[in-house]
């Protein structure tokens, strides 16, 4: 065979290899896609309802003034501390009892389970990520829509891609599609929605990943404008042009946003441990925590009435130059705080919408002081403001394409991609230098599961924690709970153990069929025995503990179930089975 016959049939091979891997993909992205447009339409009609049950208005921070609650009108506008309180009292238990991962802004968990769990996710998560975060933002939670729905169309893309029996690196792919729908239904940002999923969740741009998510997330923008119209969801007002003499002052900022993009995820995981620590003094539930601190966001409310919810309205009057300096930097102070304190109390939301709204009111504010000193440019708050969303977005995130190309989509404007690209970039670089983390991959490296490093190819991965190769937890119950109710929640769960953690939700144990089935079933007084007096003699390991250290404790475990993994503070975060280990130390190959 010659040497030119030999090449024209490998690249014959190879493409047929591709169009086949492309053609298999096509369908289920076309699929995930639409799913995840239908589930943004419906999540964004879950919070516009939450909002108008807990204050009566569509979007609070749509309005003028503090006005007061038309069902509780003699509350005055003091509705708003009691707002948060109600509202965790129904999100806190959702969460608590069907979906812990549900907790927080949702994009970490994504992360991890397309770098460590093959891509499977749990459809229930979907489901309960929907209610508790729209439960949250209606009720005066001020964090973003888009985290959430980027949960739910990842847990709708792996569910589906499980149903179908897909391969792991196929199961990976669908659940970016879902993120990326869920990305371009919400903002009507369909190339934003693909480099999103490629950039922060896949990390590579394979031809044949980057065709499924594309279609994904064309489907699901084509559903987003039939539902919302073929327009952005914010609506900026037309920057004029830029002189080469303002990219120096472009520049500046996008020094300022990227490190304000690092205060906002060092403030986020603060607030997050002051709260961890005050709870655990309490010694409170564990579901009752966004209850007790629901109070305090809602002082924050009362003091603030423009951070109740996403606050997009608040956005759009920033970037039009409508607030004074003072208060866009009480603004900017005051969007942190209100986001650190929702999700330190446990709260459901993204981190995605508040960036984006630190990020122009820090331009805005940027653009006054230029304004102040140069009169000449005081007509270019918007400009500044537009590109400070993306700078700070691109600051926390480390993600400069996405940041680009949304802020381009949203306005439409050709005279602002190089001022953008040129903050984006210095914002990004500024944020290498300060952090090692992003506000994503710093909640995972808390956990002990360090994102920025691949995996090595060979045979074993030595290094690899307990942790990141453990798999969702499953059902907890407490100490409080019978042994009969442990048994129900055995069948509910087909048969897998039951986690029984104490009132600070550290772990106490494990319920297992063969540990509680004799004592329910044999003892006719048994049911309203405690669950303790039931569960099995089982040692966890810790998930910082190196997965070498650990196989033969796992091997030697029931080996339906293996055993359970607690971080350093004796909290379960998952299970540890041998199928686990054996994924996490031989290498799979497709």
């Amino acid at each position: 065979m010659s040497a030119t016959t030999a090449t024209r049939l490998h690249l014959h091979t190879a493409s047929t290899r591709f169009g086949s891997a492309a053609a298999r993909l096509a369908l289920p992205a076309l699929v995930v896609g639409a799913g995840a447009g239908v589930a943004a339409v419906v999540f964004r009609w879950l919070i516009e309802h939450a909002t108008l049950l807990f204050t009566g208005h569509a979007d609070y921070a749509a309005v003028s003034g503090h006005p007061a609650n038309p069902w509780v009108p003699w509350l005055g506008p003091a509705f708003v501390v009691l707002a948060p309180v109600v509202g965790g009292l129904l999100y806190g238990p959702l969460i608590q009892r069907f979906a812990r991962e549900a907790r927080g802004h949702g994009v970490p968990e994504v992360m991890f389970a397309v770098s460590r769990k093959g891509g499977r996710i749990r459809g229930s998560v979907a489901v309960v990520k929907a209610l508790a975060s729209a439960i949250c933002i209606g009720a005066g939670g001020s964090v973003g829509r888009e985290g959430p729905i980027i949960q739910i169309g990842s847990a709708l893309g792996s569910t589906i891609g499980r149903w179908m029996r897909m391969p792991e690196v196929r199961l990976k792919t669908l659940v970016a599609c879902g993120a990326a729908g869920g990305i371009s239904a919400t903002f009507n940002a369909p190339v934003a929605g693909v480099f999103f999923a490629l950039e922060l969740l896949l990390r590579d741009f394979t031809p044949t990943s980057f065709g499924a998510v594309a279609i994904a997330s064309v489907t699901a923008a084509l559903i987003g404008r039939a539902v919302f119209g073929d327009t952005a969801f914010l609506h900026l007002p037309v920057i004029g042009g830029v002189t080469p003499s303002e990219y120096l002052l472009f520049a500046l900022l996008g020094l300022l946003a990227g490190a304000i993009g690092i205060g906002f995820t060092r403030v986020l995981y603060l607030v997050e441990d002051l709260c961890d620590v005050r709870w655990r003094a309490t010694r409170g539930p564990e579901w009752l925590r966004p209850v007790a601190g629901g109070v305090l966001l809602g002082a924050l409310l009362l003091a603030l009435p423009q951070m109740y919810g996403v606050g997009y309205p608040v956005l759009e009057r920033g970037v039009a130059g409508q607030y004074a300096l003072g208060f866009l930097a009480v603004l900017v102070v005051g969007k942190v705080l209100a986001t650190s304190l929702t999700l330190g109390i446990g709260g459901s939301g993204g981190v995605f919408a508040p960036s984006l709204f630190v990020g122009a009111m820090t331009g805005a504010a940027f653009g006054e002081v230029i304004g102040a000193l140069v009169p000449g440019m005081h007509g270019q708050i918007g400009a500044f403001a537009v590109v400070g969303m993306a700078a700070v977005f691109a600051g926390s995130t480390r993600a400069p394409i996405t940041a680009g190309i949304m802020l381009f989509e949203l306005t439409g404007d050709e005279s602002l991609i190089l001022p953008v690209v040129v903050a984006v970039v210095i914002a990004t670089a500024v944020s290498r230098a300060l952090s090692r983390d992003t506000i994503y991959t710093l909640k995972l490296s808390r956990r002990g599961v360090d994102l920025t490093d691949s995996a090595p190819s060979g045979p074993q991965r030595t290094g690899v924690s307990a942790g990141v190769s453990a798999r969702p937890l499953g059902a907890v119950v407490t100490t409080e709970a019978s042994a009969a109710h442990a048994l129900g929640m055995l069948e509910d769960h087909a048969g897998h153990p039951v986690v029984v953690v104490d009132e600070d939700g550290r772990f106490a144990g494990v319920v297992s069929a063969r540990s509680v089935g004799d004592a329910v079933l044999g003892d006719s007084g048994s049911a309203s025995r405690p669950v303790l007096d039931v569960v099995a003699d089982v040692r966890p390991v810790l998930a910082s503990a190196a997965l070498e250290e650990v196989v033969t404790d796992v091997l030697d475990a029931d080996e339906t179930s293996g055993l359970p993994v607690v971080d350093a503070a004796g909290r379960p975060v998952g299970w540890l089975g041998q199928a686990d280990v054996l994924r996490a130390l031989v290498p799979v190959t497709t």
